[in-house]
């Protein structure tokens, strides 16, 4: 048992609590959330303690799961529920909520039917995901809308793991949705995230990833469609804390309107942790003179043996290659829509399913037609 495992539940949301007394709402003063002033954007109203609901449609065999607001966990969930309350939205998950979801998956089950999981209405909700030794799991997470929800979302991945988590957040209108993930992945285990965003009054999906033994992977990619005031933020931190991890991020943005997409991607490669190899690329391409991208990729290198790269561009569609297409008879509408889809198509290319991939590609082009 691990030296977390017998610390009480109730302990950790102690810690929680005063990490979000001593810290409250983050705004823009902040330097993680100077791009998504959350503080301005709740109001009065601030975060509340209403205790927001999930959803399971269907529970795939051979998954268990047990209700987080019950008595008596089992010996799982008191060994990884808690385990990171790293920033201060996750501190006020855990301490604001009394309830939530966690599952787990038996050492090398190989579960086909992907678990589909709703996080729905106002207030504070866990989650957690445990998948034992040499596991495999495709996570479909859907965002219902709300005025304000704030999930902390916990996710373990024993060694030779393997799970595919694609996350739809839609069209939220005035809704302020916050999610905080935090990824531990053990030595051969493999994270792959995509998530997919058309934006809301404020959206962020925040992810921190440990990459903790030797082989361990993450790779992340994702896609945002925004207009109007349309507002969508994902930030991340991947630490190799053990040598030969791979990591690689791809971010692709449309914005058109007063829309603004932030994209902060942060690798830190601890000492040691020589053979790491991490890549990150994030681009957006701006449709209006007041749509904004604010794309900042970070490395943070305390090892020598390493290969880093990192990139980041924000531009407006390419002048030429649409003067080609209407050359040849494609309305100019149809033709930019093709080149936008044709922008984003890497990043969706990541999602491994092929019924997910699909139903990516079309909310996508929905949104693209809105947006063209």
């Amino acid at each position: 048992m691990t030296a977390l495992a017998t610390r009480p539940i109730e302990a950790r949301k102690a810690e929680a609590a005063s990490v979000w007394q001593s810290h409250g709402v983050p705004h823009r003063r902040v330097e993680e959330w100077k791009y998504s002033d959350l503080k301005t954007a709740l109001g009065e109203k601030g975060v509340g303690a209403d205790l927001a609901e999930w959803r399971v449609a269907s529970l795939p065999a051979g998954v268990e799961m047990f209700d987080l607001s019950l008595s008596n966990p089992p010996d799982w969930v008191k060994t990884h529920f808690a385990a990171n309350t790293g920033n201060v939205m996750g501190a006020a998950s855990l301490a604001l909520s009394a309830g939530g979801v966690a599952f787990r998956v038996p050492k090398d089950a190989a579960i086909v039917a992907p678990l589909k999981l709703d996080f729905t209405g106002p207030g504070h909700v866990r989650g957690l995901l445990v998948l034992e030794e040499g596991a495999s799991l495709t996570l479909v997470e859907g965002v219902g809308l709300s005025d304000f929800r704030n999930v902390g979302f916990e996710i373990a991945l024993n060694a030779r793991a393997r799970l595919g988590h694609v996350r739809i957040s839609p069209g939220a209108g005035n809704s302020v949705l916050v999610e905080e993930a935090f990824i531990r992945v053990a030595a051969g285990a493999s994270y792959r995230g995509h998530f997919a965003s058309f934006g809301s009054k404020l959206s962020r999906m925040e992810l921190q990833i440990a990459l903790e033994g030797e082989g361990a992977e993450a790779h992340l990619s994702g896609v945002s469609v925004l207009d109007d005031r349309r507002h969508s933020d994902v930030t991340s931190h991947v630490i190799h804390r053990h040598g030969n991890t791979n990591s690689t991020q791809l971010f692709k943005h449309v914005v058109g309107g007063r829309g603004q997409a932030v994209y902060q991607g942060k690798v830190t490669v601890a000492k040691g942790a020589n053979g790491s190899d991490s890549s990150q690329t994030a681009k957006a391409l701006l449709l209006g003179e007041a749509a904004e991208a604010d794309l900042k990729p970070e490395l943070e290198i305390f090892a020598d043996d390493v290969k880093c790269a990192h990139g980041a561009a924000v531009g407006d569609l390419d002048a030429e290659s649409l003067f080609y297409m209407r050359a040849r008879g494609i309305p100019e509408a149809e033709a930019r829509g093709l080149l936008l889809q044709a922008f984003l198509e890497d990043a969706i290319a990541e999602i491994a399913a092929t019924d997910q991939r699909e139903l990516v590609r079309t909310e996508l082009l929905t949104a693209l037609k809105g947006i063209a």
